[in-house]
């Protein structure tokens, strides 16, 4: 009995851990309970833990973070790793190789990181918090394919495609923007020592290095020159995630080093670092009588409009308009519906939001009023997304 037992739930975990909306509904849990910690009883040990510095080395060999920075700054440098082997695969062998397929889901991203910013930025003009203008732009990844499978289980194979590959471009464009403008004043000598191992990891892979430790040893270079250069440490992750030799051919070889690394992190990066950051990230103090003050500050206006009105003029918007001019096409057998649907979840920015918001803002302030919009906008942007979806599955619509 209890062996049954024991095997039932290691059957139910193993599917959890498979599901596409498990990582999604993880982040969910965490995010709550960062919010519940942080206005409970233990919300001054939850501020002193994440605040505690922690050494690593010794004198001069040594590096002090504290505890979130430890993992905004390290943790995180493995998310984006994973983020970078997904998008040197989708370049190299996937829906991203062709510029006749990606055309729609690049213009796309494009029109979707654009107005955002643009609506955020015309919110805050002239004001101290101006320099939020990148927080609407990104697509959390996780969480809008994880209501998709919730939500669109007879979706078409195309718009799964379409808004993975708008999601990894988002994710892309977001990096681009982190390591242009949300960058401390610049080390030369330190991003000049960053790029000669860049350089050295990018000759181990053309002459098919197969020692997987040079790149791991590299990538650590790489991390602690940017650390020192003021560039974002994390940018190391995409970096190295370009560099990872993947092997010849139309298909991605199993026994590939880039495939091995991002099967290996992706379960570790999904299920342990992204709920990580985000109970180190989502705990906001809430105060019920000025919760309505927080929400009508140019930050919260900015990104709640941007996120979530933003992001489904600048996708399906621009999506329309190349369709419409037939420069693009849909892919096969998705409407105009489920591409409205796509773009509305679009405007679930959850990781990626939250963490160019603690990049941008260092006023405790703003900081609060960017998270708790940031969560707002992006169940609002899943709600819809989500009754969008239904809409299309009811039998009455399937029956024209």
């Amino acid at each position: 009995m209890k062996s049954k037992l024991n095997f039932k739930i290691s059957n139910m975990l193993l599917y959890f851990f498979k599901n596409e909306s498990s990582s999604g509904i993880l982040l969910l849990i965490c995010a709550i309970t960062s919010i519940i910690i942080a206005n409970s009883s233990f919300a001054e040990t939850y501020n002193h833990i994440l605040h505690k510095y922690i050494t690593i080395g010794y004198g001069k060999f040594s590096l002090s973070l504290s505890v979130l920075h430890w993992i905004n700054d390290g943790l995180m440098t493995i998310f984006f790793l994973v983020v970078g082997t997904e998008i040197k695969r989708e370049l190299v062998i996937g829906e991203l190789k062709s510029i006749k397929k990606t055309i729609l889901p690049i213009s796309a991203a494009i029109g979707g990181m654009i107005i955002p910013a643009i609506i955020y930025s015309l919110f805050n003009y002239n004001q101290t918090t101006f320099s939020g203008w990148g927080i609407p732009m990104a697509t959390d990844i996780a969480f809008a394919l994880g209501v998709l499978s919730l939500v669109g289980k007879n979706a078409p194979k195309g718009i799964v495609v379409f808004l993975t590959a708008l999601a990894i471009i988002d994710d892309l464009g977001a990096i681009i923007v982190i390591a242009v403008f949300y960058t401390n004043q610049i080390s030369w000598i330190a991003l000049f020592l960053g790029l000669l191992v860049f350089v050295g990891l990018l000759l181990a892979n053309k002459v098919n290095n197969k020692f997987t430790s040079i790149f791991i040893i590299g990538g650590i270079l790489l991390w602690l020159c940017l650390l020192k250069s003021g560039i974002h440490a994390t940018i190391a992750g995409v970096l190295l995630g370009m560099t990872l030799p993947l092997g010849k051919g139309d298909k991605e070889p199993e026994n590939s080093m880039l495939y091995r690394f991002e099967h290996t992190l992706a379960p570790w990066s999904s299920f342990v670092i992204m709920p990580i950051f985000a109970l180190a990230n989502s705990g906001i103090t809430i105060n019920v009588n000025s919760l309505s003050s927080y929400l009508v500050t140019p930050v919260s206006l900015g990104i709640i409009f941007g996120l979530f009105f933003g992001k489904q003029l600048g996708v399906f918007g621009v999506s329309y308009i190349l369709i419409k001019l037939k420069i693009a096409k849909l892919p096969s057998q998705v409407t105009k519906m489920h591409l409205y649907g796509a773009s509305a979840l679009a405007g679930i920015g959850f990781t990626m939001s939250l963490f160019v918001s603690s990049l941008s803002f260092t006023d405790e302030t703003a900081l609060s009023s960017a998270k708790i919009s940031i969560m707002i906008a992006s169940v609002l942007s899943a709600v819809l997304g989500s009754v969008v979806f239904k809409l299309i599955n009811f039998p009455s619509n399937n029956s024209k």
